[in-house]
């Protein structure tokens, strides 16, 4: 199906072009039933009023902020619902899981967009499709802060204890404005509380099991999910799982590690294609010298409204690495638009549907802080300087480590490894080369879901249902009739 594949690169390329020339927020659009509703426990459904939904129901559910103290507070879950096409042989409805930060009704308005009904096959042909934006995210309660992440002279990579002493500060200010703004939200948007929203919305839905389809964030979602309700899931897709049974030290290195392998690949592209803006150059040297030009002189966006160190131009990439056929050439006009004085391409975010500061929040909730001097964020640091010398260990993980140095809300982390009894047996997507997660976290994740199968793609994409038929084939064969892949199987396509 290469048509097919070129067909949607094209569109997602374009998408990736518009988000640059608007910078516009996914949340900015209004995804609401047209008659709004607060009654508990209970999904309202009405007629989507948003002509990109037409056709689609929209829904809202009310549940506990705190489930210790559900009369405490409430928030809302926003979802939009698809109809399976065949609802005489319907199976089931199928949870689309974008995870935190991430609006999975954005992302299902992007897959409307390249046409997914009519590739999709019995994944929308069979099912109910339920997209629903997690707590504190997007179409839901949303979280809103007032002040800016990290605003300038403030540094994630600190050289001193001065500017380590500031980026603490800053953090505990950021913190105190996002709790005055948004309450205990703040303080129940963990993994643990997330998974308890979609067993209300199981209940509210009236199905006995789901299904569920998680993407990054949400493969751990979907196993906290599963560990906290045996029994209730029939399916679990999960596409580049995460692997967070090791410390959080050793998944910054890793994520480093895989990240800066992404961007080596990046410049053998380059090397190769004759699309790629740096073809004919020495990519990488092309971009080390952006970022130390940047570090030296901050470079400024083309309405003059910020400038940009290297250091965020490194934070930057590792997003830009994560869809070889378009975001590649994406990040190399960036650094082409930079060179010549204009960094604005290195200030969004190429997936919308990501609110930064609603994937931070809840990063700081899900995983132990294990550094809190000066002194052992520094030893971090000179490990990540060695395993990735172009990105500096420029990548999530790291953000949310030195982000959340001073939080004042304790971590709620939950505990991983251990076999998750009660689970279906997972088929688990993951590509042989990531900039987010290593193959190896795949791995990591069938061993905790007994009976699971890794299923490789080949390649450095991930949201693989959308380029793959080899994947799109094991996918829906296995939704269809539970039958997994065997192991070791691996799509080239």
């Amino acid at each position: 199906m290469p048509r097919l594949r070129t067909h949607i690169r094209r569109i997602l390329t374009a998408t990736v072009v518009a988000t640059a020339t608007l910078a516009t927020p996914a949340q900015g659009r209004a995804v609401t039933p047209a008659t709004p509703t607060t009654q508990a426990s209970r999904i309202q459904w009405t007629a989507c009023s948003d002509t990109e939904f037409e056709g689609l129901q929209c829904g809202t559910l009310r549940v506990p902020v705190d489930y210790a103290h559900p009369r405490a507070g409430s928030l809302t879950l926003a979802m939009v619902r698809r109809p399976a096409d065949d609802q005489a042989h319907r199976r089931g409805t199928l949870l689309l899981n974008d995870g935190a930060g991430g609006s999975s009704i954005e992302q299902l308005r992007l897959a409307l967009r390249i046409g997914f009904p009519a590739f999709a096959g019995a994944m929308s042909r069979d099912f109910d499709l339920v997209a629903v934006d997690p707590r504190g995210v997007g179409h839901s309660t949303p979280i809103r802060c007032t002040l800016p992440l990290k605003p300038a002279g403030v540094t994630h990579f600190p050289g001193s204890r001065a500017a380590f002493d500031t980026l603490v500060a800053h953090n505990r200010a950021f913190a105190a404005d996002c709790l005055r703004h948004n309450g205990p939200l703040v303080a129940h948007t963990d993994l643990t509380s997330t998974a308890r929203d979609f067993e209300a919305v199981r209940t509210g839905l009236g199905e006995k099991q789901l299904n569920w389809y998680g993407i990054h964030y949400s493969t751990l979602l979907g196993r906290t999910y599963a560990d906290l309700y045996p029994g209730r899931l029939r399916t679990m897709v999960l596409d580049t799982a995460l692997d967070d049974t090791t410390t959080p030290t050793e998944r910054i290195r890793r994520e480093a590690a895989t990240a800066e392998e992404a961007f080596d690949r990046f410049t053998a592209w380059c090397a190769a294609a004759t699309d790629c803006a740096l073809h004919g150059k020495d990519a990488a040297a092309e971009y080390d010298a952006l970022v130390a030009r940047a570090d030296r002189a901050p470079i400024p966006t083309a309405d003059g409204s910020r400038t940009l160190t290297g250091e965020d131009i490194r934070t930057a990439t590792q997003d830009y690495l994560t869809l070889s056929g378009v975001t590649w050439p994406a990040l190399a006009q960036a650094v082409v638009k930079a060179q010549a004085g204009d960094a604005t391409d290195f200030t969004y975010e190429p997936d919308d549907t990501l609110d930064p500061v609603q994937v931070h929040v809840p990063a700081c909730l899900d995983s132990a802080r294990p550094v809190a001097t000066f002194d052992q964020l520094t030893r971090l640091r000179q490990d990540l300087d060695r395993i990735s010398p172009h990105l500096g260990g420029a990548v999530r993980s790291w953000t949310a480590l030195t982000g959340c140095l001073g939080w004042p809300v304790p971590a709620q982390p939950v505990r991983a490894g251990a076999p998750v009894h009660g689970a279906p047996p997972a088929l688990i997507v993951q590509s042989t080369h990531q900039a987010l997660a290593p193959h190896s976290a795949g791995l990591a994740m069938a061993a905790q879901l007994p009976g699971s199968v890794v299923l490789s793609r080949e390649g450095d994409d991930y949201s693989m249902f959308l380029l793959s038929q080899c994947v799109r084939d094991a996918t829906n064969r296995y939704l269809t009739t539970r039958s997994l892949p065997a192991p070791g199987t691996t799509c080239a396509d």
